[in-house]
């Protein structure tokens, strides 16, 4: 094995660039299993990978991406546009989705929707330098969403939905999530309840309060308007509704509310606690989307869960069959999510 190490290491100190065509050599099979070995296909003996393994290791092999891109017309990276990283939803989402772009050996460049990175991904799909777009973030309106659909990129909705959006997508039923909120409250003996509602221009906080709204029409709870204010799915946002709601309402506070994402919901807890109100004593209340620190002592909040990891896994699938198959048939994926009971309700279990 020692000679090995030595002959190849004495042939590759001939050349700068090593390249496929050298490890093919060097092993003695063909450039077609070098690829096969890269790609871990199963068809390759166990002494033939192990070979080509040995090869690749001491000839610090890297494939050339610039020239498989002009060979295949591919570059196997992908674009991922994400609205504020500061809210800790999307660093969890950002993470669900690149282990599987990892899984699929693509790489990723990562844009935030705010300032300039839209217009950049849509410079990078007109110059060639990435195969196609994942939106974490998208409106009706969203006018660079509708130019990548224009231009005939493949794209991909993920936690979005855009009703009517020639593209594939990506989320979770968010009334049905909302609404069960409502039924949990009513099931509890609440009647008398509040919304922290979230940006309009968001398919989500739009889904997640119609479907509440529905649920305690259907469930016979008071949702007074004096009960219902907006945030901006931000901390701040949501401590500043509720401080609305409570600043309204009095002694005649609702003793249930539903917040339309957790981070305005751990805003929300801190503008009761402010008010002199305890939680779950006097005020539950409930998130959507089950980030980590929803689940962390200081906060123990009470959710909706969503499947992150098998939205991702669905969203790279179905932009990877796009990218190979542009005129396939287009496909909208829901999940169903699920809710979990913690201390801000009480640790009260959800009805089945």
């Amino acid at each position: 094995m020692a000679s090995v190490y030595v002959t190849i290491r004495a042939q590759v100190e001939e050349h700068a660039v090593v390249t496929a065509r050298d490890v093919a050599r060097l092993a003695g099979v063909s450039q077609a299993t070098v690829s096969r070995v890269l790609h871990d296909h199963d068809s390759v003996s166990e002494d033939t990978r192990a070979r080509v393994l040995l090869v690749l290791a001491e000839t610090g092999y890297q494939p050339n991406v610039a020239a498989r891109a002009m060979r295949t017309n591919r570059t196997d990276t992908i674009g991922l546009i994400v609205d504020d990283v500061t809210n800790p939803f999307y660093p969890e989402l950002i993470k669900a989705l690149t282990k599987e772009l990892d899984r699929a050996e693509l790489r990723m460049i990562l844009w935030n929707s705010a300032g300039p990175g839209e217009s950049a991904a849509l410079q990078a799909i007109d110059q060639r330098l990435i195969d196609g777009l994942l939106f974490t973030t998208a409106t009706a309106r969203s006018a660079p969403l509708a130019s990548a659909i224009r231009r005939g990129a493949p794209v991909v909705l993920v936690n979005r939905g855009v009703p009517g959006l020639p593209c594939d997508q990506v989320d979770s039923d968010n009334a049905d999530g909302a609404a069960r909120v409502a039924a949990y409250f009513a099931a509890a003996g609440h009647r008398r309840v509040g919304l922290v509602g979230g940006p309009e221009s968001a398919s989500t906080a739009r889904d997640r309060m119609a479907g509440y709204r529905r649920g305690c029409a259907e469930y016979g709870l008071e949702l007074a308007e004096d009960c219902v204010a907006n945030g901006d799915f931000t901390h701040d946002g949501g401590q500043s509704a509720m401080h609305t709601i409570l600043e309204r309402t009095g002694r005649n506070h609702p003793t249930a509310v539903f917040c339309t994402n957790d981070f305005s919901a751990f805003g929300a807890l801190d503008a009761i606690r402010t008010h002199g109100l305890a939680v779950p004593e006097q005020v539950w209340v409930s998130g959507y989307d089950d980030i980590a620190m929803a689940a962390w002592g200081a906060f123990s909040l009470s959710t909706v869960r969503q499947q992150l990891s098998d939205m991702a896994q669905i969203a790279v699938t179905l932009l990877r069959e796009r990218i190979g198959s542009p005129d396939r048939a287009l496909v909208h994926h829901r999940f169903r999510n699920e809710l979990v009971a913690r201390r801000t309700t009480a640790h009260v279990e959800p009805p089945a």
